[in-house]
């Protein structure tokens, strides 16, 4: 209570004031017109006095500068506080970010999983790179290294969950330099970076590229990619978003490797090894397809038997190597003659060549046949430095002129051909239509 009463007075000096003149303008008064020897008794309360104002000024110095002290420890702890607040929430944004990117790259691997494709898994890994920038100007892009000269291919491009079409398909200097120096490209702005000329970036889509980062898409330091993301707009990457960047390129380039050795197993399973043209079972599994199509439309399908004439001489006079060099040739010529969209050139078995042509009639078959034949014929195979020139027989068929069904197919081909060797080899055989399909003149 007297401390409150204390604290009242001195926060109102007006009242301190008063308590002190009032008393002693009395007791000078009576000093003086009534008791002069008081005035000892007075100095010696100014005396007092003087001393208690002294001690109280002396100790509202000190509670002033203690409560100072405390309000700039309050002050402090606030601020050491909002800074921790800040850190705080710079934490917690910084783990959510990391959960969020973490739920992407559990996405990205469960669907890189379940593709096989070298297509789709590029298509994949852009479009979950670019899941992660949504921006208008931002363009996420794919390339495949080809051969072992440094050259890329564009393999797929995404800008805003968007295909987009490039013109440019084999990248710029930024994509070679993470190619050659298989490292991670950041770039804030590519007016300012002196280790590229601007001069000599060509962009052939009229994009303009003001930021960008790339990381290559290598599996133990073997290059399969690059993995890019530029902007239009200069500072728009951290070193933060190349580091996701990068991990989403890391697990790419080992899907991307999985798919390419998975195609590779896959066309072993339907290739030949010698030759490189499709086996019988892959013949059988598009002309099924093939059939089915051509039974919808009024166009016909061919299918041409080819055999070598007199190959086992070859074996026996060059040996089983020279063989392989003959059967090479004329896979080659096979499939330089025979490159239209859906023409399918087979080794069917042993020295036994077939094509099959969709949409062709049987007469243009024949003008084909009749080509190649030709051709084979005319082409110089040199065989333990000796010149020689082998020839082959062809047998023609078509459907649905000559036959109903894909077994009957080959086996009316495989009959003419026979027919073809019967009547003297090196020439090309007609099968004979169905009754059912045999036109007027046929008939």
């Amino acid at each position: 209570m007297i401390k409150r009463l204390k604290a009242q007075l001195f926060k109102s000096p007006y009242i301190f004031v008063s308590l002190l003149v009032v008393p002693l303008s009395g007791f000078f008064l009576y000093a003086r017109y009534s008791a002069s020897e008081f005035f000892i008794f007075l100095t010696g309360s100014l005396a007092v006095i003087i001393t208690y104002l002294i001690y109280e000024y002396v100790s509202l110095g000190h509670r002033q500068a203690a409560i100072s002290l405390e309000r700039g420890e309050c002050e402090e702890r606030f601020n050491l506080l909002q800074v921790e607040i800040i850190r705080e929430r710079q934490a917690n944004n910084s783990l959510q970010l990391k959960i969020t990117n973490y739920s992407l790259l559990k996405d990205l691997t469960e669907k890189l999983c379940a593709s096989f494709s070298l297509a789709d898994t590029a298509q994949i890994i852009a479009a979950d790179a670019n899941a992660v920038y949504r921006q208008e100007e931002m363009t996420v892009i794919v390339y495949f290294l080809k051969g072992t000269l440094g050259e890329v291919s564009l393999a797929a491009s995404l800008r805003a969950q968007n295909l987009l079409n490039l013109k440019a398909k084999r990248g710029d200097l930024y994509d070679q330099w993470v190619i050659k120096n298989l490292k991670p490209l950041l770039i804030e702005d590519t007016k300012n970076d002196f280790r590229f000329d601007p001069e000599q970036i060509r962009n052939e889509d009229g994009r303009s590229v003001r930021s960008l980062m790339s990381v290559p898409l290598s599996v133990v330091e073997k290059m399969i990619g690059v993995l890019r993301v530029d902007s239009s707009q200069e500072q728009r990457f951290s070193t933060e978003d190349l580091r996701f960047l990068n991990t989403v390129g890391s697990i790419g380039a080992v899907a991307l490797e999985n798919a390419q050795l998975y195609e590779r197993v896959e066309d072993l399973a339907i290739r030949d090894s010698l030759t490189g043209l499709y086996l019988r079972r892959h013949l059988m599994e598009r002309l099924t397809v093939e059939i089915s199509r051509h039974l919808r439309s009024d166009e016909e399908l061919s299918f041409l038997m080819i055999d070598l004439d007199h190959f086992k001489k070859y074996n026996d006079k060059f040996g089983h190597t020279a063989g392989d060099i003959v059967l090479k040739t004329i896979a080659m010529i096979l499939t330089n003659m025979f490159n239209q969209p859906g023409q399918i050139v087979c080794r069917y078995g042993g020295e036994e060549f077939c094509v099959l042509l969709p949409d062709c009639s049987k007469r243009k078959a024949g003008q084909l046949a009749e080509d190649v034949r030709k051709r084979i014929e005319a082409q110089t195979i040199i065989l333990r430095r000796e010149k020689t020139h082998i020839s082959v027989s062809i047998g023609v068929a078509a459907f649905p002129r000559d036959t109903h069904t894909k077994e009957e197919l080959v086996q009316k081909a495989d009959a003419a051909l026979y027919e073809a060797k019967a009547s003297g080899r090196n020439q090309v055989a007609m099968a004979s239509p169905s009754e059912s399909f045999r036109t007027k003149e046929e008939k």
